[in-house]
Formats: C-alpha cells, structure tokens, sequence
C-alpha cells in the first residue's frame, strides 16, 4: 500500500533538494495535505507543489519539525530491509576506521537515519531515539540490529532532552538480553597502546561514553610536555586523565563534581595500571582554588558541558566559556598547552576562539593555536546540515604575553 502524500508550499523545496533531511510545518501545503491528518510517526512521500518526488519521510505533525527525510529512492519501501542496508552501510564506515567493535555505529542523519543513535560496546549496543518516527520504526529496528551484529544485549537509553520535543518519555528499556551494570570500552591512543575503560550504562551520561572525543584523545600525545602534570577538568570518569597517563604524563588530577564519576575515574586508571588523583567540585570554584593555592600545570584539559542549549542562551553561554578558560589559563606553566572543548552546536568554532584569546587577553598570556579538533569519525559530519557539527577542540601552547 502506498504511503499518503505530504505536499511543501510553492518554492518551499530548494533546501531539500541541497541536501537538507528536515521539513519544518511552516513549509507544508496544509491545505492540500493537512498535518492534521497523520499520525505521529507515520510514514509519507514528500512532493512539491508541482508533484515531484522529493523523499520518503516519517511526520510529526505536532512539532516544528514535521517531517524527517528516510531516503529520496522512489522505490525503496522503509520496512526491516531498509534499516539492515542503512545499517550495513554505517558499520562499514567504522571498520574501516579501524575501530570493529567499540564506537559510534549510527550518527542520526550523517547515517541517513534520522533520530537514531547507536554505540557499540563490544557485544552490548546502547541506543537512543529521538524522534517519534524512530519510535515507531523501534521493533524493525531492533530485528534489524540482531540481523546486523547479532549483539548479545541492546539497550534503548532515552533520556535526551531532544525526547520533549518530540512529546516522548524518558525511558530505560531492554530490547532483548541483560543490561550490564558497566560498559565495557576499548580505546587506542597510539598504535601500541591500547586502554580499557568501563563506565556506568543505566547512570552514565549520554549513552554511556563519549566516543566523540576519542580522536582528540589520540592527538594529546603529540601536543602535551613531556612528563606533565595534567588537570583534566569536567572529566567524567577520567578518560582524558588517563589517556594522558598513557602516553608520558607524569600525574593527572580529575575534577568533578560527581563522587560516582571520579570513583568511575579511580577504577579507569587501576584498570589501565596508572594512578591519578581526584578533586570533587565544581569546575569554577576547583580552578579558582588551585589557583589561590598558587598550583601550576603543564597541560589543562577543559572538556565542559554544554553550556548553550538554546539561542537564547548564547551569550551567557560565551562568557561561561570564557571565564573557564581565563581560570585554566593562569593554572598553565610556560610553555604549557591548554585543550578547550565545546560541544554547544549554537556556539561557533570562531566563538570558541574568541573566548580563548579574550581569556588569553585578560590573564596576559599569549596563546598560540596548535591544531583544531571536531568530533571523532565515526561522528561524520553531513554537509548540508550545520547540526551535525557540534564538537570544538582547540590545542593551544600557552606562553606569558609577548
């Protein structure tokens, strides 16, 4: 049975046609095809006013964004098959990244599945759905999961805030298998050096781990001094502390403001055969107290939050970055580095920057940017959709002012 029609506005389809997956309502011929008429998460064929196939998408009628595109083939039909070949696809991609079986497996759109994302464990694959068209395509997902990999367990963890929108719950649900307790995660730092990580599931943050700073951690070997002392700030469960461990630094500090997270940080480096030391508090407050106590660092990692969720948020949000950054800056030894992350999408590369050097002004320090970072792979970018570019990385050598 074929689908029924959403139909766009006159001129309402060039930025489909460049790429673009999401139809927002303001765009939709509601009179020719009232959004009133779907059900949440139905499947439909998108056309313009002129009647041309434009895309298979699944519609929300009760959100800004409507629609989502699934495929732009005529003929292709979404069911169980569709998502094994979406699914193939993606994992190619991460095994030629040299990383099997530990890793982002589907990026949302980058993956042409809108409102999914899938990380694989080993044997364990943790997902959450964002949208209420994923929600319905839920069952075909997980049949076509076990065809795909055949995990023994795979956890539906949907606690993202993107859920409200979409009108869904927050839930914790066991597709089929047992959830662990702890996940198990494999990363590679050098080619001869290989860490072992475990993190909460059901109280971990995101699905669990952050694969998206992985190839940033891969690049802190080549930047940091030799035998540093190392404050990894926001550092969950210690994984930037004990990459740099790993790879020649001579002490770690992890600060946090979660007990669970630094314990989680404690057993990271005993697993991996190194010791760090931990501070509980908040980012703000622990830099400016090192700072009192006249503390120095060879090498300072901030890897924060988001701390612009919204627009509205932005320019809060750039001052908070900015404050981090003044206070890590006057912790950093001369010729020390300083790594600044920013996951905020709304918050731009050059923003990031601009935050850095008018750190850098405020403190006297002069700041030189070494290489710049984005997030992992197997996180790709889509070209036609900004969103899909949200992590910041700047590795930056820090001198007095000259």
């Amino acid at each position: 049975m074929e689908s029924p029609v959403l139909k766009l506005k006159r001129g309402e389809d060039r930025r489909l046609r460049a790429g673009h997956l999401w139809v927002f309502s303001n765009e939709v011929d509601v009179v020719a095809t009232p959004l009133k008429n779907f059900a949440p998460g139905s499947l439909a064929r998108l056309m313009t006013d002129r009647d041309q196939f434009l895309g298979h998408v699944y519609v929300n009628p009760a959100t800004l964004i409507c629609a989502r595109i699934l495929s732009r083939a005529a003929d292709d039909v979404i069911n169980e098959a569709f998502l094994v070949r979406r699914l193939r696809a993606a994992l190619a991609l991460r095994e030629q990244l040299g990383s099997p079986r530990h890793h982002r497996w589907v990026f949302g759109e980058s993956d042409g599945l809108p409102g999914l994302v899938l990380d694989r464990f080993g044997d364990v694959v943790v997902g959450q759905i964002a949208t209420v068209g994923m929600e319905v395509l839920k069952p075909l997902i997980e049949s076509a999961v076990r065809n795909v990999v055949a995990p023994v367990a795979l956890i539906w963890k949907n606690d993202g805030g993107a859920r409200d929108l979409e009108h869904l719950p927050a839930t914790f649900e066991v597709a089929f298998g047992e959830a662990p307790g702890e996940l198990e995660i494999v990363e590679r730092p050098r080619h001869d050096r290989e860490l072992r990580f475990q993190a909460p599931l059901q109280a971990g943050q995101k699905t669990g781990w952050f694969y998206d700073q992985s190839a940033n951690r891969a690049r802190l070997a080549r930047f940091m001094p030799a035998g540093a002392r190392v404050l990894d700030v926001c550092s969950y469960v210690g994984a930037w502390g004990v990459t740099a461990l790993a790879v020649g630094a001579a002490s770690a500090t992890c600060v946090d403001s979660s007990q669970s997270a630094l314990d989680g940080a404690l057993a990271n480096a005993k697993l991996n055969g190194v010791a760090l030391d931990v501070l509980r508090r908040d980012a703000f407050d622990a830099l400016a107290s090192l700072a009192e106590r006249g503390e120095k660092f060879q090498t300072v990692i901030l890897d924060p939050p988001a701390f612009i969720k919204r627009r509205k948020d932005l320019a809060q949000g750039q001052a908070a970055y900015r404050k981090l950054n003044q206070l890590a800056l006057r912790l950093i030894e001369r010729d020390g580095l300083l790594v600044s992350c920013s996951c905020s999408w709304h918050l731009l590369p050059e923003d990031l920057l601009g935050a850095i050097q008018g750190a850098a002004r405020h403190v006297d320090r002069f700041v030189q940017v070494l290489e710049a970072g984005g997030q992992s792979p197997d996180h790709p970018m889509h070209p036609a959709i900004p969103e899909t570019r949200y992590l910041k990385a700047f590795f930056c050598r820090v001198n007095r002012e000259i």
